[in-house]
C-alpha cells in the first residue's frame, strides 16, 4: 500500500468518525419547529406544511434555488455558443414515438396541472409539476417534433426568467405597507402563493428542457467525444 493510499485512507476514517459523533452527539434544538410551524399554518395560505414552507416561512431559500437554476442555463447557453459550429442533435425518427406521444401528452399536461394545484393541500408544487413538464419536452424533442415556442428565443428567455422575476417583483411589492421582504399579507398569502407557483411551473420547466437540449451534442458521438478529448493538451 503507498503513502498515498494510507493518507487517503485516514482521511476517511476520520471524517467518518467526525461524522458519526456529529450525528450521535448532536444537540436537542432549542425550540420545536413543528410545532411553530403548526401554529402559523392558518396564515401562510395554503393547507400543506412542506409548501407553507418552502414558498412562506423559507421562501428566500425557494427564491435563491431558482435564481441558481437560471444561473445554470446561462452557464450551458455559454458554453454551447463556444462552440457555434456543431450542429445540433435532432430526434429520432420513430413514428411510433410520435404516434404515442400524441396521446400521451395531453396525460402529462393534466398530471403537470394537478401536481400543480394539489401542492397546496398535499405533496406536490412547482417543483414536481415543472419537472413533469419537463418531461414532456424532452420527450418532444426525442421524438423530433419541432415546437416554435422552443425554438423561440425572446419567448424561452421570458419564460426562463417569468417565475424568477415573479417571485421577486411579489416579494417587492409586498414591502409597500412596510412589512419585510416576501412577508406575505395572511388574507392574500394563498394568491400571492398560487401565482408564484403557477410562473415557477413554467420556467422550471423550460429550465430543466433547456439544460437538456443545450447538452454538448458530440456527448452522444463516442468517435467525437474520444477525439475531442484525444485533441486537447
Amino acid at each position: 500500500m503507498s503513502l498515498r493510499a494510507g493518507l487517503a485512507g485516514l482521511l476517511c476514517l476520520g471524517v467518518t468518525l467526525a461524522l458519526g459523533w456529529a450525528v450521535l452527539e448532536r444537540p436537542q434544538p432549542a425550540e420545536n419547529l413543528p410545532e411553530r410551524v403548526a401554529g402559523a399554518m392558518p396564515d401562510s395560505g395554503v393547507e400543506h406544511a412542506v409548501t407553507a414552507v418552502l414558498l412562506n416561512f423559507r421562501s428566500y431559500d425557494t427564491l435563491l434555488e431558482i435564481a441558481v437554476l437560471l444561473l445554470a442555463v446561462v452557464v450551458a447557453l455559454a458554453l454551447r455558443e463556444a462552440q457555434p459550429d456543431r450542429p445540433e442533435p435532432m430526434g429520432l425518427e420513430n413514428p411510433l414515438l410520435r404516434a404515442v406521444m400524441a396521446w400521451l401528452l395531453p396525460l402529462i399536461l393534466v398530471v403537470a396541472g394537478f401536481l400543480l394545484w394539489a401542492g397546496s393541500y398535499q405533496p406536490g408544487g412547482a417543483f414536481q409539476a415543472g419537472s413533469v413538464l419537463a418531461a414532456a419536452g424532452v420527450l418532444l424533442r426525442l421524438a423530433g417534433v419541432t415546437t416554435a415556442w422552443l425554438d423561440n428565443a425572446a419567448l424561452m428567455r421570458t419564460g426562463l426568467a417569468l417565475g424568477l422575476l415573479t417571485f421577486l417583483g411579489i416579494g417587492v411589492v409586498v414591502m409597500a405597507p412596510g412589512v419585510p421582504f416576501l412577508a406575505y399579507p395572511p388574507e392574500y398569502a394563498g394568491t400571492l402563493i398560487l401565482v408564484i407557483e403557477l410562473t415557477l411551473t413554467l420556467s422550471i420547466g423550460l429550465t430543466l428542457i433547456s439544460l437538456f437540449r443545450l447538452t454538448p451534442p458530440y456527448a452522444d458521438d463516442p468517435d467525437d467525444a474520444r477525439s475531442d478529448r484525444e485533441a486537447r493538451p
